[in-house]
């Protein structure tokens, strides 16, 4: 069900019964609902696409290169440590497809994650405009299903046959745990590098998009409330 579709077409349909019935609060609510709805549509919208003529649209993919360089160090400085690296070294069996690193990816904060994304957008020009939405706390009802989300994305890739391949055939060279870091970086790093601002756009898409839904149906929500007190003190 597409909820920002829901809410504005119910406030057109409030807008348009004030009108055709010369009901001016119901007009006014209506109006207001739907002025409150399109906005906070547009907004939401404006993440994901560029829009012309309107600046700051589109921050997700125009700032991609931010959201790779902040998985790599996801990456390195939370899963592949030297301490976890040992311990997979001393717990694996030798098969490729025995590799799993569920037990550490799950024991992982990934709220960082989240942080920096909140921090790309409020740093970049789309910034003022969340804050006119209700700023990051708009935004923070999103923490867990993000973190769910990149969860079990992570898990995906680190369980795939082809990671498990060439991690494992990594371990079987000389002064393993001195160029483990290295190496993995390099293999994380060529894998970011097939990342396109598309790719990365559709990722967090999916993430969130059904999420801020939400605040349209509020931006709704809160005009018709709006438009109601001003029809009121305008009789």
């Amino acid at each position: 069900m597409n909820k920002s579709l829901i809410t504005n077409a119910l406030a057109f349909i409030l807008t348009l019964l004030g009108y055709t019935l010369a009901q001016p609060i119901l007009f006014t609510i209506g109006l207001f609902a739907l002025s409150g709805a399109i906005t906070n549509w547009l907004a939401v919208h404006m993440l994901f696409e560029k829009v012309p003529l309107l600046y700051g649209s589109g921050v997700i993919p125009a700032r991609f290169e931010d959201f790779k360089l902040g998985i790599r160090q996801l990456m390195m400085e939370q899963f592949f440590t030297q301490e976890n690296i040992d311990r997979f070294l001393s717990d694996s069996s030798g098969k490729a497809s025995s590799i799993d690193l569920t037990p550490i990816i799950d024991k992982v904060d990934l709220s960082p994650a989240f942080d920096n994304l909140v921090s790309v957008i409020e740093g970049s020009s789309f910034g003022p405009m969340l804050a006119m939405v209700g700023g990051t706390e708009a935004i923070e009802p999103m923490r867990e299903p993000f973190i769910e989300k990149m969860r079990t994305s992570v898990q995906d890739i680190t369980s795939s046959e082809q990671f498990s391949a060439l991690l494992r055939e990594e371990l079987e060279q000389p002064d393993i745990i001195a160029g483990m870091q290295e190496k993995v970086s390099d293999i994380i790093e060529k894998r970011l590098n097939e990342l396109t601002p598309k790719l990365v756009k559709e990722i967090i898409q999916a993430m969130i998009k059904k999420h801020l839904g939400w605040l349209v149906v509020w931006g709704g929500v809160f005009g018709g409330v709006i438009g109601l007190i001003a029809g009121l003190l305008n009789q």
